[in-house]
């Protein structure tokens, strides 16, 4: 049985030591294999708020242009932001962006990869959550009650694990 089918109680939580301390964890001994990772997220905002996003007139210039530079290079700063994360040579960043007008909402999914001895899904939700952040703050001044929601990984490909979806 793999790790992510066990009952909470029974998976073991890299992070921390014998005596309960966290660490980071040591990759050294593993394998370089290709890893992916995809994750998403959802930004709600006011119509004329999405509007301004579709017709690029946001004063502080395009607005999805520059979540997706944000964004990317969030990802190159995951190391940074997440204490116990690993510095990864990430070969690939890729980030796409969907208006949803019904909802009127963004959909941000980013796809991190790496030829490395560790996975990417931190990468991939630090772009996420800096794109959807970087889209707040481009359009606050039109609409602080914007919604943040739904940040979550979406696949994992590579590593000793091996596939996982949600």
């Amino acid at each position: 049985m793999s790790k992510s089918h066990l009952a909470p109680a029974q998976q073991i939580l890299t992070h921390f030591d014998p005596s309960g301390q966290a660490h980071m964890v040591d990759v050294g001994d593993k394998a370089h294999s290709k890893r992916i990772a995809v994750a998403s997220g959802l930004i709600s905002m006011q119509p004329s708020t999405l509007q301004r996003i579709k017709n690029g007139d946001a004063k502080k210039g395009d607005v999805l242009g520059i979540a997706r530079i944000a964004a990317i290079q969030g990802s190159k700063r995951t190391a940074d932001l997440i204490p116990l994360c690993h510095p990864i040579g990430l070969t690939k960043v890729a980030v796409s962006f969907d208006i949803i007008e019904n909802t009127s909402s963004v959909i941000c999914t980013a796809t991190t990869e790496t030829t490395g001895q560790t996975g990417v899904e931190m990468e991939a939700l630090t772009a996420v959550s800096v794109g959807l952040l970087t889209i707040y703050d481009m359009l606050k001044a039109a609409d602080r009650g914007m919604v943040i929601s739904q940040i979550k990984l979406l696949e994992k490909h590579g590593g000793k694990s091996g596939d996982w979806m949600a």
